[in-house]
């Protein structure tokens, strides 16, 4: 189940490109940030009101399985599912051809709550998320 879902699409730029013709592997890491950081921005809890909530989310795991190859021009929409807030954010990414509807990719990642001021892990989610969300925060 997903607490919120959101699509992202994006034309492949030329620059990506690795001398096969084909989206360098480490180019998808950059387009699952970027579908990422959509998704927050249309709940309506963006990185800053994270940092203003004193907290960062950086990325400890992450899987990714490369199914096809991207290619130069090639329109995709990025699925993006937010799963779960506590003890860690994780989201599952889905990346589809806009055209075919073909899968091109799938991945997650797990981001862990770090307190700006403390440097420490914190294992529950700021209270304005679950707001954004309309989960009641029991805490």
């Amino acid at each position: 189940m997903s607490l919120f879902e959101s699509e992202y699409e994006m034309k492949i730029p030329f620059h990506d490109l690795d001398p096969m013709n084909v989206v360098w592997h480490g180019n998808y890491i950059k387009y699952l940030e970027q579908s990422r950081c959509d998704m927050f921005d249309k709940l309506g809890y963006t990185y800053y009101d994270m940092k203003e909530d004193n907290y960062v989310y950086p990325i400890a795991k992450m899987n990714t399985k490369y199914i096809k190859p991207l290619r130069f021009n090639q329109e995709i929409i990025i699925k993006t599912s937010l799963i779960d807030i506590e003890p860690a954010i994780t989201i599952k990414y889905k990346i589809f051809d806009k055209t075919s509807g073909d899968i091109i990719f799938e991945g997650d990642t797990m981001q862990i709550g770090i307190n700006i001021l403390t440097g420490e892990s914190v294992y529950e989610a700021p209270s304005k998320l679950f707001q954004k969300l309309g989960i009641r925060n029991e805490k």
